[in-house]
């Protein structure tokens, strides 16, 4: 890997917590991302006669799509579940609404350049953009069962071979971000770790990202609670900073709760979000030792690969291509990856009758007559 991956850059200027800080960062480039902001500007003006795609190239209209329901809403936008009409195409169509605030316009900008340029197996598929009044559209893959927080509120904590799946599938995401388009995620967790209907893992959300040549990290972006240290304090960072994240990630979806902030009893599941309750994460985060695994119930592959991620020294941490490199990795645990997705579907879909009232709704059967299934370790084999 090229010898600037761990550049360091710094958050030292929009330290707000009152933690102790890491040192001052680099203040030089300010100039260059000046003129690379500018460059994509110029991106916005001219989305309305747009032709991008992956995998197809699509003259996209705004009467073309019909809407099938919204699958959620944030961040000055929605998202919504759509049919491409003259292509018969599910996709995620998100709405952003530029007219907001220009720290939000430029967001979507480099959001926006970051997934055109990305051809990945890793990474959430980007089928183009365009302008519909004050309204930028972008439309991406359709990832049902969805993120890997609402994967983990269905079906609980996860086994060894999912979480080896996870692993590899976003660590060779990481490394292909890097590698060829050298930046970084900035904001992993599991709410931006999608699964398709094939059981595919890929990386989603890049509107926090930020490109590390000739460029100065110095904003205070990614969600608080999946930080590292070093960036919680507002210290140098390098893409090492998205191992922590991903360490805390893969620990959340084997015990079923975030690692930070509870003695395993029954509290809250997820990170928590109250002003008072994330201050005391971020101290926890900084001045605490790294939360570990029971190793009584947990594979020493899987502790191991955590303790490497969660390292407090970021000198000490294992960058994404080493860990792909490690004994986690290299487990033969063959996964169906479309009947775990088949799986999390029709588990939703009878806890949502249930809840409604409803009786369950007859389970999703794929067609198995195709000789080919995509599995992560080995093939699936026929049945006999």
């Amino acid at each position: 890997m090229a010898a600037d991956q761990f550049a360091p850059r710094t958050l030292a200027k929009k330290n707000k917590k009152g933690l102790k800080l890491g040192g001052a960062g680099p203040e030089a480039g300010h100039s260059s991302l000046t003129s690379r902001i500018d460059k994509r500007d110029s991106v916005v003006e001219t989305l309305h006669g747009l032709e991008v795609g992956v995998e197809y190239q699509l003259q996209l209209r705004h009467e073309d799509f019909e809407v099938l329901h919204e699958l959620g809403s944030g961040n000055g936008g929605t998202v919504s579940k759509v049919v491409y009409k003259p292509r018969k195409i599910i996709m995620a169509r998100k709405v952003i609404h530029i007219e907001a605030k220009p720290a939000v316009r430029k967001q979507i900008v480099r959001e926006l350049q970051i997934m055109y340029e990305c051809h990945s197996p890793y990474i959430v598929s980007f089928y183009g953009a365009y302008r519909n009044d004050e309204d930028v559209i972008m439309c991406m893959e359709f990832m049902e069962p969805g993120s890997l927080d609402q994967v983990s509120k269905v079906m609980g904590s996860l086994d060894i071979a999912q979480l080896r799946v996870i692993a590899e599938s976003v660590l060779r995401g990481l490394v292909y971000l890097y590698d060829i388009h050298k930046i970084m995620h900035r904001d992993i967790k599991p709410s931006n770790i999608l699964m398709n209907g094939n059981g595919q893992i890929k990386l989603a959300d890049f509107g926090v990202s930020g490109e590390l040549v000739n460029s100065v990290a110095d904003t205070f972006v990614g969600t608080s609670t999946y930080m590292s240290p070093e960036r919680i304090q507002g210290g140098k960072y390098t893409v090492k900073s998205d191992v922590w994240s991903f360490g805390l990630t893969l620990m959340e979806l084997a015990l079923g709760r975030f690692p930070f902030g509870s003695d395993g009893g029954s509290g809250d599941k997820r990170a928590s979000s109250g002003p008072m309750g994330i201050l005391d994460l971020l101290q926890s985060i900084v001045n605490e030792p790294a939360p570990r695994l029971p190793e009584d119930k947990y594979p020493v592959e899987l502790s191991d690969f955590c303790d490497k991620c969660l390292a407090k020294n970021p000198d000490e941490r294992l960058s994404p291509k080493d860990l792909l490199e490690h004994d986690l990795i290299k487990l033969d645990l063959p996964v169906d990856l479309e009947q775990w997705a088949d799986d999390i579907i029709n588990t939703a879909a009878r806890q949502k009758a249930e809840k409604n009232g409803q009786p369950p709704p007859p389970p999703r059967i794929r067609d198995r007559s195709q000789p080919s299934i995509p599995t992560i370790g080995s093939q699936r084999k026929p049945k006999a």
